[in-house]
């Protein structure tokens, strides 16, 4: 038998009328994972060091926070499109640019969404994506 996890997550989202679902380890592994990871990146764009040089104006650090963010949330929808409405794409889409390594945060955010990639794509969550 495989081990899963009970997650009653569509029926807490207003006008969806679907029964709960049945989401296997693996994939609430994945989910947890690539969360954590997003908030831990999420704390990185917050603490940045944000002082004007010659190189970088103020406007254009600005731009380049307000890009990280939204670059943030768009990764968040991807997760959550994949862990919550079984959508199979967004796994690449995250294997392929949630990845960088720039400091000490980073790399623990990099070790978490490798585990958690490697978790989407192992063990009871391969059938998961399929449906």
């Amino acid at each position: 038998m495989i081990p899963t996890a009970t997650a009653t997550w569509a029926s807490s989202f207003p006008g969806n009328d679907w029964p709960a679902m049945t989401v296997p380890k693996n994939v609430l592994r994945f989910e947890v994972l690539l969360y954590t990871s997003l908030i831990l990146d999420a704390l990185s764009v917050a603490f940045q060091d944000r002082t004007p040089t010659a190189d970088m104006t103020d406007q254009m650090i600005t731009v380049a926070t307000v890009i990280a963010g939204g670059l943030i949330l768009l990764l968040v929808y991807f997760v959550f499109l994949a862990a919550q409405r079984r959508k199979n794409w967004p796994r690449w889409v995250i294997g392929d640019n949630g990845v960088e390594l720039d400091s000490g945060i980073e790399i623990v955010s990099c070790i978490l969404t490798a585990a958690g990639l490697y978790f989407s794509f192992t063990g009871d969550a391969q059938g998961w994506f399929n449906a």
